[in-house]
């Protein structure tokens, strides 16, 4: 090109460039962990992304990048769970607890027949969960008769597949049990016995249970998932004793990784919408329980995001929401209208000092190192 270059191809090649950067920082675990670490590696390597060899990526990665979460926070919750075989997701509703603990629970396991989920609710008893008698009719006579409830059956398949396991001499495959709204039962009488058989699993540790003479123990392949919604104020507190047994994630839509999610799914599927990330935003800042923020899922809706769409869902979904979590407060619901949010954030957007480079372009960098890796 006689030493003369095309603006626009520059552009083209700089985009490119900071793209492939945002990948490897998203992609490396924390090595290398920020923008001028990846182009220093990449330079190392013979200063041309296309010779550096992507890193082969396994299951977990591929989920991230479905889940559009870093492989670092899934990749966590996974040794968490293989360290107390528990945990439970809690946050606000709509940041994607239960759909993540599904997601999760699938690729661990590698088959959705191994996953089972159960919701609890104030009325759910011990013996819906573990095993318990049921009323039964067998021809005209009226009776009870044992029944095993989702916790036994996937315990007693968890433990067929340990037995076959050891035989062929290989890893046992996962079985999961997500519970979702967990904290809406009354924990201590849903799980009875079960508080020692979590912490103390095995066949060693062995217990009866209340309605069988026969042992009963927890498969070490056996792991649970618990999701608990935050804003529900109508719940107890989950006691002492449960919460020793589990780890607790934090699913918060001001918190890492939560906090960039809406921005870079709109970003990927709904870029004219990039707006609603901001509105969603400063009404969480104008809540004042923060336990209560709205979460970005009621924005990710798999047929896109429009206008239309947008008006629907704050008006149905996400006033009503914070019309409850304002009883008894002091602001007003009418600071919440949508119209009201999107003027506070375009004069905001308007008085914000412009600095040099500004502009729609090259933000990528700024929303992976801020969100670290999101």
């Amino acid at each position: 090109m006689n030493g003369v270059y095309d603006i626009n191809d520059l552009v083209k090649v700089y985009e490119h460039s900071l793209n492939f950067l945002d990948q490897l920082v998203k992609h490396s675990d924390g090595r290398p962990n920020h923008l001028l670490d990846a182009q220093s590696l990449v330079w190392t390597l013979g200063g041309n992304p296309e010779k550096v060899v992507p890193p082969v990526k396994n299951k977990l990665d591929i989920l991230a990048e479905k889940l559009l979460l870093p492989p670092k926070f899934l990749r966590e919750i996974a040794d968490l769970l293989e360290d107390k075989r528990q945990v439970i997701f809690q946050g606000p509703p709509g940041t994607g607890k239960t759909y993540v603990a599904r997601e999760l629970a699938e690729c661990l396991a590698g088959d959705k027949d191994r996953v089972e989920l159960v919701q609890f609710h104030p009325s759910y008893a011990y013996e819906d969960f573990v095993q318990g008698f049921r009323p039964t009719l067998k021809g005209d006579r009226a009776g009870f008769e044992l029944r095993d409830g989702p916790l036994r059956d996937l315990a007693e398949a968890a433990e067929e597949e340990m037995w076959a396991a050891r035989e062929e001499n290989r890893e046992p495959a996962k079985h999961f049990l997500i519970i979702d709204e967990i904290n809406r039962g009354n924990l201590a009488k849903v799980f009875g016995e079960l508080y020692f058989l979590l912490e103390y699993r095995g066949e060693e540790n062995e217990m009866r249970l209340q309605y069988s003479d026969t042992g009963f123990s927890m498969p070490e392949n056996l792991y649970i998932i618990g999701t608990m919604n935050t804003a529900d104020r109508s719940i107890a507190l989950v006691d002492a004793a449960l919460r020793r047994r589990f780890y607790f994630v934090e699913f918060h839509p001001e918190k890492w990784p939560i906090n960039g999610l809406l921005k870079e799914w709109l970003g990927k599927y709904a870029s004219a919408m990039a707006r609603v990330s901001d509105v969603v935003e400063l009404a969480n800042k104008k809540l004042s329980n923060k336990e209560a923020a709205i979460g970005p899922s009621y924005f990710m809706k798999k047929e896109g995001l429009d206008e239309e769409k947008l008006k629907r869902v704050w008006k149905y979904n996400v006033l009503p929401y914070i019309e409850e979590q304002l009883y008894g407060g002091t602001l007003k619901i009418e600071d919440f209208e949508l119209d009201k949010l999107e003027n506070e954030v375009k004069r905001a957007s308007n008085e914000s000092p412009q600095t040099e480079g500004d502009g729609e372009q090259g933000g990528s960098g700024e929303t992976t190192a801020g969100n670290e890796g999101n």
